[in-house]
């Protein structure tokens, strides 16, 4: 009760905390989220594409490899990887700091769920398109890059989108290994000001915002590839 009352006492004096804190939060998801997300997609989806073929066609080490890795990060918390990657690592001589630290567990998470998905698309591809790519002289590795891959990529956009827009709000996690991102800076700013259901809530609305305008831009590339689909 006594958080929900401080909160309507003044409303003036919430209104500037609102501001003040606004711009560090900003600040924070431009300089460390949305570079944190970005870089953490990109090496996880060459992770994703080299582990999938992998276990597609690769030699059989290979496909155990990628098999123990892909069950080995989908087994455990993500938490739990970042915590290893920057706590403890450095007893076996290996120091990051944060925010490398949380690119690599982020990408190594992103690599295994996204192999899964990047697998499936391969798959789902006809067989009557590998023979199609045979009989006018193809190699494997041919037809897999000119007609399976462009066919599998657009049947993975939706549910890769959707780890796209997951992991903008896993990247909140990094603040637990010092990472000054969103959700970190509004823990500092609550640390000090005691609003924490309010800054909290702000910090939950600018997230929201963003995955609200990713959303809106997957919804405008799959209405594109739509055209291409046949009915």
């Amino acid at each position: 009760m006594y958080l929900l009352t401080s909160i309507f006492q003044d409303p003036e004096k919430l209104l500037s905390l609102l501001q003040s804190s606004l711009l560090p939060m900003v600040k924070g998801a431009l300089y460390y989220t949305i570079p944190l997300t970005i870089c953490s997609f990109i090496i996880g989806m060459i992770l994703a594409v080299l582990t999938a073929m992998a276990r597609i066609s690769g030699p059989m080490i290979l496909r155990g490899i990628a098999r123990v890795y892909v069950s080995a990060i989908r087994g455990t918390p993500l938490l739990v990887q970042l915590f290893i990657i920057f706590y403890g690592l450095p007893n076996l001589g290996l120091k990051f700091d944060p925010f490398p630290s949380a690119v690599i567990a982020f990408s190594l998470n992103v690599g295994a769920y996204a192999s899964e998905i990047v697998r499936a698309a391969i798959q789902s591809i006809p067989k009557g398109q590998w023979e199609a790519g045979y009989s006018i002289g193809m190699t494997y590795w041919q037809a897999m890059k000119r007609i399976i891959l462009p066919q599998a990529a657009r049947v993975s956009i939706p549910p890769l989108s959707n780890s796209f827009i997951s992991l903008v709000k896993d990247t909140s996690l990094a603040s637990l290994i010092l990472v000054a991102e969103l959700f970190r800076k509004a823990q500092e700013i609550a640390a000090t000001t005691y609003e924490f259901l309010l800054l909290y809530m702000e910090a939950a609305f600018l997230y929201w915002i963003m995955c609200f305008l990713l959303t809106i831009v997957q919804d405008r590339i799959e209405s594109r590839l739509d055209r291409y689909i046949a009915k």
